[in-house]
C-alpha cells in the first residue's frame, strides 16, 4: 500500500514483483501499480452487455452490480486509531476482533478528479459494518431504517438535495452515536429521543460540512461534497423537518401508510393567569378588523385586490396582515366554488384548480384548520389517500403548545410564548403558529362532507378542529374499506 499523497481511506497499490507483467499495471515514477480503473475495464471488455457503475459493473438492465474487491487479512495501518479507541460499551472486545481478524478490502475506485484517480483503490470496511450491524438493537434498527426512509421519501425529493446525503452516511452517524451511548440507552421506550439524536447530529453534520469515517476520522466524507447553496438548502430542509419534532416522519409516504396511533402527550395547565397570553390570542382590535374583512371577503373579485396589496406591501408586518385577511378570505371563497358540473370535463377541471389554488392560500390564518379545509377539498373529490395525509398532517400539529379561544394557559404555552423567535413576531405570525380554530362552513358549503349537508341548509356550521379531523379520518379509511383504521378513528 502507498498512502502518500493519496486521501484518507484510498491508497494505491504496488506490485513489487513484476514477473509476467499484468495487462492491468501501470508505471508510474519507476514503480508498477495496479490500475483500478482497468480492471474494471477488463471484465466489460470481455462482455459487451455489461456497463461500469461506480466501482460496480453492471448488467444491461441495471439490476445487478458486481463489486470484484482484493481482500486484505491484515489490519491496515491507516485505520489503527480505531483499534486503540476507547469505547463506551459498544462495539464488544469480540466483535472488535472478529473485524481486526477479517481485514479490509480494497474496491477498485479513486476519489473523482484527483490526481493517479484510475490508480487509486478505496478501502472499505463493508464485512466489518455488517458484524456492526448485526449487534445493533431493534431500536438501532429502527432508528437507521427511519432515517433512510426520511432521506428517500422526504430529503431527496428536492432536486437540489437528492444527490448529496447516502444511506451510509447516515450509517456512519448511527456507528458514533452507538459508540457514544451506553446500549442501555437504546430501548424501545427511547425510540423518539434516539431518533430525534441522531437526526439533530445529521443536521450538525450537514451545518460544518464535517461527517467522519468511522473506521478512518481522518476521512471527512463531506469535504468538497456537502458545500455552498446545495449545503444550504439541505440544511434549511432538514432543520424545518426537526422543528417538526418526531412528526416530520408523517411527511413519508411510507410511514404515513402505517395509520399507527399517536401516543398522548398530557400537560397539567399552569396555576397561573398569562395575561399576555390572553392578549395574543384575543385580541379584540384583530379580532374586529377580522369580522369586517371576513363580511366583505364574500364578495367576489376581492382576492385579486388583496393579492396585489399583498406582492406590493414594503412594510413586512403589514404584509402578514394582509396575508392572514386573504388566508380568511380564500376559506369562505372556496367553500362558493363547485366542484362537479354539467358543462365540459375542460369547465370542470378549470374549476377543480380554481378551488384547489384557492385552498392552498387558507393556511395561513391559524396552525390547523386551513389544512382540514383542504383536507376536504380532497374528500369531496374522492382522492382519500391524499385527504388523510394531509389528516395526518395536521392532527400531528395538534399539539399540546397550541393555543384556542378563551383557553386556560398551561405552563409550555408560557415557556413557548416567553422564547425570543416567538416574541419578535407578529400577531398574526404568532397566530398562525400557535392559534388552533374552528372548523367554519358557510351556509350551503361546497366543502363540507355530504355526512353533514343538512348542517348547513339553514346557517352557517361550526366544528370543533380535533373532532372533524377524526371525523373525516374515519370517513376516509370508510371508503378505503379499512375497517381497523375505522375503529382507530372512532
Amino acid at each position: 500500500m502507498d498512502t502518500d499523497d493519496v486521501n484518507p481511506g484510498f491508497t494505491l497499490l504496488r506490485v513489487n514483483n513484476t514477473f509476467g507483467l499484468s495487462p492491468n499495471l501501470v508505471q508510474l515514477n519507476g514503480k508498477y501499480y495496479l490500475s483500478s480503473a482497468l480492471v474494471r475495464q477488463e471484465q466489460v471488455i470481455s462482455d459487451k452487455t455489461l456497463s461500469i457503475h461506480g466501482p460496480c459493473i453492471s448488467d444491461q438492465n441495471g439490476l445487478i452490480d458486481v463489486a470484484s474487491c482484493l481482500h486484505c487479512k491484515t489490519w491496515v495501518s491507516t485505520a489503527t486509531k480505531w483499534t486503540t479507541r476507547p469505547s463506551n460499551q459498544w462495539p464488544s472486545h469480540n466483535v472488535k476482533q472478529r473485524i481486526i481478524e477479517h481485514g479490509v478490502l480494497f474496491v477498485p475506485i479513486g476519489v473523482k478528479g484527483s490526481p493517479n484517480e484510475d490508480l487509486q483503490w478505496r478501502i472499505s470496511f463493508s464485512v466489518g459494518e455488517k458484524l456492526l450491524i448485526n449487534t445493533f438493537t431493534h431500536t438501532q434498527l429502527i432508528c437507521y431504517a427511519l432515517l433512510k426512509i426520511l432521506l428517500k421519501d422526504v430529503v431527496a425529493t428536492d432536486s437540489e438535495c437528492k444527490d448529496l446525503l447516502c444511506s451510509y452516511f447516515l450509517k456512519t452517524i448511527i456507528f458514533w452515536i452507538s459508540e457514544e451511548l451506553p446500549q442501555c440507552a437504546w430501548k424501545p421506550n427511547s425510540l423518539i429521543p434516539c431518533f430525534m439524536r441522531c437526526l439533530r447530529r445529521l443536521i450538525y453534520c450537514v451545518k460544518y460540512s464535517v461527517c467522519l469515517h468511522y473506521f478512518i476520522p481522518d476521512n471527512n466524507m463531506f469535504e468538497n461534497k456537502i458545500e455552498g447553496r446545495a449545503r444550504d438548502i439541505l440544511y434549511e430542509k432538514l432543520f424545518t423537518l426537526h422543528s417538526y419534532g418526531w412528526r416530520c416522519l408523517l411527511f413519508s409516504d411510507q410511514i404515513s401508510k402505517f395509520h399507527q396511533s399517536m401516543p398522548n402527550f398530557h400537560i397539567e395547565p399552569h396555576s397561573l393567569y398569562v395575561p399576555e397570553v390572553v392578549t395574543i390570542v384575543n385580541s379584540s382590535q384583530l379580532q374586529s378588523a377580522n369580522n369586517l374583512v371576513t363580511s366583505m371577503m364574500k364578495i367576489r373579485g376581492k382576492k385579486c385586490k388583496i393579492s396585489k396589496k399583498i406582492v406590493s406591501c414594503q412594510k413586512s408586518s403589514i404584509k402578514y396582515l394582509y396575508t392572514y385577511f386573504m388566508s380568511i378570505a380564500c376559506s369562505i371563497r372556496a367553500q362558493t366554488l363547485p366542484l362537479t358540473s354539467t358543462c365540459s370535463n375542460k369547465y370542470q377541471y378549470t374549476q377543480y384548480r380554481s378551488c384547489l389554488s384557492t385552498l392552498q392560500q387558507n393556511i395561513y390564518h391559524d396552525a390547523v384548520s386551513g389544512w382540514l379545509m383542504l383536507a376536504s377539498f380532497f374528500y369531496k373529490t374522492k382522492q382519500y389517500n391524499k385527504a388523510l395525509r394531509i389528516i395526518e398532517y395536521s392532527i400531528s400539529k395538534y399539539t399540546p403548545a397550541k393555543l384556542f379561544r378563551s383557553m386556560d394557559v398551561l405552563d409550555i404555552d408560557h415557556r413557548i410564548l416567553k422564547l425570543k423567535t416567538i416574541q419578535k413576531k407578529s400577531i398574526v405570525q404568532q397566530w398562525k403558529i400557535m392559534l388552533v380554530d374552528v372548523m367554519i362552513f358557510e351556509q350551503n358549503s361546497l366543502l363540507i362532507p355530504y355526512e353533514l349537508l343538512r348542517e348547513v341548509e339553514n346557517d352557517m356550521c361550526s366544528i370543533q378542529t380535533i373532532q372533524y379531523a377524526y371525523f373525516l379520518k374515519f370517513r376516509c379509511h370508510y371508503h378505503l374499506n379499512n375497517a381497523g383504521q375505522c375503529q382507530d378513528s372512532l
